[in-house]
């Protein structure tokens, strides 16, 4: 009997070491458990998150990507048309952007979404339609501005009514202004509502935000969001981004031609998606410029065509209007001879000024003087910055002609 009590107590002893190592073990291991979100903008000062919104099929409904500077409060929408068309390695074919997300979820989409861009996105969310209108609900209504006022039948024969003006919709009216369709109206207006649509959602969330952060209020709706993150990271994530500045969000989409492929409607983005790209580079220098002092306003652009070629001016509006910028109409120089591009700078910022120039690698940027006032002729009051477009101008960028000194 006391062999056998002997053995008992050994074997007791040792369970109480194994029990003892696994509780070390698991304190250790919870104490090193970081937060990914904060050691994430430790090492780089913007967060860039991929917003997904499913519709009833569990299908890509409309997607954004934020650009968020929390240093500076200032950040970009980025808005993503389902029907983008490119060659996505994903699929291994020609197809529209959202049916990689369709086919493949949410993590070959993204990676498809940072080849587009041309950036990194550490964070995705995606929430389903029915969550999406549970939140402006939670959120006191989205904030949407409609042009003229709705009133059309549902699939199932329910008449949808909206009013006009700045309307604050709620999760019913909400699903009624992503849903709608009428006859006249484009892709390129559909996209302009989600797009609308997310401006809202951000702007709600930082109206909201004493409220949802408090108490653990955002536990509550926590579920909705499919981030990949823990619960404390997923509240520290949305948390930093509610603080953003509404009023100075830049808004941003995809603009290129659209092309039939197999009886299907593609966008496909200009120059191979390197206009796209760049203005994506652009629109991330607005938000914090290169020497750390954040931008406070967004400038104007006069672009004049100083050579020859039909509707350079024009194109090259498009390419600055989608990195966030005011342009003025298109307009020919007081020249068609132009050899060499210039950016006059007409308020005396050569910070911003290399900033544009970067844009188009133009590095010809003169200050206004009487002289030049008299070149570029007479100069609208609210321009910022006037480019005239010469030869050296391929469409896209300057580049370096071999008989150029």
């Amino acid at each position: 009997m006391g062999k056998i009590r002997d053995e008992q107590k050994g074997m007791i002893f040792i369970i109480m070491i194994l029990v003892l190592v696994v509780a070390v073990s698991a304190f250790f291991v919870f104490s090193l458990h970081t937060n990914e979100v904060k050691d994430y903008l430790k090492k780089d000062s913007s967060i860039r998150m991929l917003m997904l919104v499913e519709d009833e099929d569990s299908d890509a409904l409309f997607s954004t990507v934020l650009i968020y500077y929390p240093s500076s409060k200032r950040g970009a929408l980025i808005n993503l048309p389902g029907y983008t068309g490119a060659i996505y390695e994903s699929l291994g074919r020609v197809d529209r952007l959202d049916s990689v997300y369709n086919e493949q979820g949410i993590l070959p989409f993204k990676s498809e979404v940072e080849k587009l861009l041309g950036i990194t996105i550490p964070f995705y969310d995606v929430i389903s339609l029915e969550n999406f209108i549970h939140l402006s609900d939670v959120l006191s209504g989205m904030r949407v501005f409609i042009p003229s006022p709705i009133d059309c039948s549902a699939p199932d024969g329910e008449r949808w009514l909206l009013p006009s003006g700045a309307v604050n919709l709620d999760g019913d009216k909400i699903s009624i202004y992503l849903r709608y369709r009428l006859e006249d109206e484009t892709e390129a207006d559909l996209q302009e509502r989600y797009q609308n649509v997310m401006s809202a959602f951000f702007t709600g969330l930082h109206d909201k935000r004493y409220i949802l952060f408090n108490k653990g209020n955002f536990k509550k709706i926590s579920p909705w969001f499919k981030t990949g993150l823990r619960y404390e990271e997923e509240e520290f994530l949305f948390e930093t981004i509610s603080d953003i500045d509404t009023e100075s969000i830049i808004h941003q989409s995809i603009n290129g031609s659209v092309r039939n492929v197999e009886g299907h409607q593609l966008l496909f983005p200009l120059n191979n998606g390197e206009n796209l790209r760049n203005s994506v580079r652009q629109v991330t220098s607005m938000l914090v410029s290169g020497d750390g002092s954040f931008t406070s306003r967004v400038y104007v652009l006069e672009i004049q065509n100083g050579t020859n070629v039909q509707h350079l001016a024009r194109d090259t509006q498009r390419l600055f209007q989608q990195a966030g910028y005011d342009v003025l109409p298109a307009v020919n120089a007081d020249s068609n001879d132009y050899e060499d591009t210039v950016i006059i700078d007409h308020i005396g910022d050569e910070e911003s000024a290399k900033i544009v120039g970067d844009f188009i690698h133009c590095t010809n940027i003169v200050q206004t003087d009487s002289t030049k006032e008299a070149e570029v002729g007479s100069v609208k009051a609210s321009v910022d910055f006037t480019i005239i477009l010469g030869k050296d101008f391929n469409g896209q960028y300057v580049v370096k002609r071999r008989n150029s000194r």
